[in-house]
């Protein structure tokens, strides 16, 4: 086969796995939910089965552990989140002409310092702007929920996915050794290699990142209950646990948080301290956690897991977040892949010898 012959055969497989996702769209959100479980916990059905458990019961272990575990730590914050959210949605009114008050009294004050034309710029570009976020954000919420989970499909993830999980664990070395087999002689070692760097990548970013939430989430939620916010303890939590979008996490615990300070608090200090805590989680974030427990080597930018994150809600609701990650790893390292071969060809450098 000659090159454009290969090329074109590359494009029809991928072509053709792209349509598939999209015309099956609506029935895979429990299969790439048990697929993501199983990829998640296959280290830990390997140790089992590394000390001799047979590979059915190393599955039916984990998945079984897995379980337990996170109903316990459901069990464990529900009683205490619940009664919060409740409080919380009740005092939302409260919060927002908190945060509306604040910046009516800001804009009085840039009305005194500012020319009346200066001022009437400003606020018809902040308007502007605000209105576009808004717009950009209700889109995407609605967007997600539209293709998101519906009534039939919220019981099909919860009945079938861990009936797929287990079937991928238990099988997932024969899965792998048999789509090893089904690559292409010629290319199997690049590919092999190209893969290899997917799964070090994605499996690196989502353990790691997900240590990071939890920390952010306990930590967030900690110093703001020892602040003695109202309603800390969640907001804290809420905002650690969405910090898997780089920056999102921080922002809306601060915003909240600052809310609920303005109308709880008369002390500008401690409205200052409440801030604090998340410029101070970030830092330590950006500076200590995401390198010690993520590290470079993952190589996913913030911006494009963030375009990556926000494109898959966009296209594909739920389902769409859940794959945008594997997506953005594996287009990464396809385009670093074809930067490495472009930069050793004669198209970059015309002195290297020809094929």
């Amino acid at each position: 086969m000659t090159v454009k012959e290969k090329a074109g055969a590359w494009l029809l497989i991928l072509a053709t796995f792209i349509l598939l996702v999209w015309l099956f769209q609506p029935i895979l959100l429990p299969f790439v939910a048990g697929l993501a479980i199983a990829y998640f916990l296959d280290p830990v059905a390997d140790w089992l089965e590394r000390y001799g458990v047979g590979r059915g019961w190393a599955a039916a272990f984990t998945l079984v552990a897995f379980a337990v575990l996170s109903v316990a730590v459901l069990l464990l914050l529900i009683p205490v989140v619940q009664s919060q959210i409740v409080g919380l949605a009740g005092r939302f009114p409260d919060i927002i002409a908190g945060l509306q008050r604040w910046l009516v009294a800001g804009v009085e004050r840039l009305q005194g310092i500012l020319s009346p034309e200066d001022f009437q710029q400003l606020r018809d570009a902040l308007t502007a702007e605000f209105g576009r976020g808004m717009s950009v954000v209700t889109g995407l919420v609605q967007g997600v929920f539209a293709k998101g989970i519906a009534f039939f499909e919220f019981f099909s993830l919860i009945l079938v996915t861990p009936v797929v999980a287990f079937y991928l664990l238990r099988d997932w070395d024969k899965i792998v050794a048999h789509l090893d087999e089904l690559l292409p002689l010629e290319h199997r070692q690049t590919v092999r290699a190209q893969v290899s760097l997917v799964d070090e990548m994605l499996s690196g970013f989502v353990r790691g990142q997900s240590s990071v939430c939890l920390l952010l989430a306990l930590g967030y939620g900690g110093s703001l209950a020892m602040v003695g916010l109202p309603f800390g303890f969640t907001v804290g939590l809420m905002a650690g646990l969405v910090s898997f979008v780089p920056y999102l996490g921080s922002m809306f615990g601060l915003v909240a948080s600052i809310g609920l300070a303005l109308i709880e608090f008369s002390d500008p200090l401690r409205i200052a301290i409440v801030a604090g805590i998340f410029v101070v989680g970030q830092i330590i974030e950006a500076y200590l956690l995401t390198p010690k427990l993520v590290g470079q080597r993952v190589q996913l930018h913030p911006v494009w897991v963030i375009f990556a994150l926000f494109a898959g809600g966009s296209l594909m609701g739920f389902l769409g977040m859940l794959i945008a990650l594997p997506t953005a790893a594996v287009i990464g390292v396809v385009v670093r892949f074809l930067l490495m071969q472009y930069r050793q060809s004669r198209l970059y450098d015309h002195e290297l010898p020809g094929d």
